[in-house]
């Protein structure tokens, strides 16, 4: 596997949680929530990008249980072609069907009750894609 960090999003309508991980792609750590209607949105993203120099964005892609896409689906992929109108990096869209219900069980493992968790869940999530995105990478 290539070194360096590589950064992932939980694109929601409300909020978008962003993991990155180490340049050796062993530790993913939840980095911030963003505000994902907020006019400055993009410009976050881009903030975040130039900061920790990532070699490759994942995107969480919300499949239905089937396998199908729907609504949601379409949605991460306007934030992926959003996405590319301010890095050239390469962007890899990974299954995210399970990776709330993974950061709920994780958070729920910490200790922190559902009503404080609210704010964590999706860069939880976040750090489930990246986690699900390093492991097709060293599958590769």
């Amino acid at each position: 596997m290539e070194r360096g960090r590589r950064i992932a999003f939980d694109y929601g309508d409300v909020r978008t949680g962003v993991a990155l991980c180490d340049p050796d792609g062993i530790l993913s750590s939840p980095l911030c929530v963003l505000e994902s209607k907020a006019k400055n949105f993009l410009e976050q993203i881009a903030s975040l990008l130039l900061e920790h120099e990532p070699i490759r964005i994942f995107v969480g892609m919300p499949m239905n249980m089937s396998g199908s896409k729907g609504e949601s689906a379409d949605k991460a992929e306007r934030f992926v072609q959003s996405l590319k109108s301010v890095t050239p990096l390469p962007i890899v869209l990974v299954d995210e069907r399970l990776s709330t219900v993974s950061a709920q069980k994780k958070l729920k493992e910490a200790g922190v009750s559902t009503r404080d968790s609210k704010a964590l869940i999706d860069a939880m999530a976040a750090v489930a894609i990246l986690e699900q995105g390093l492991l097709s990478e060293n599958l590769e």
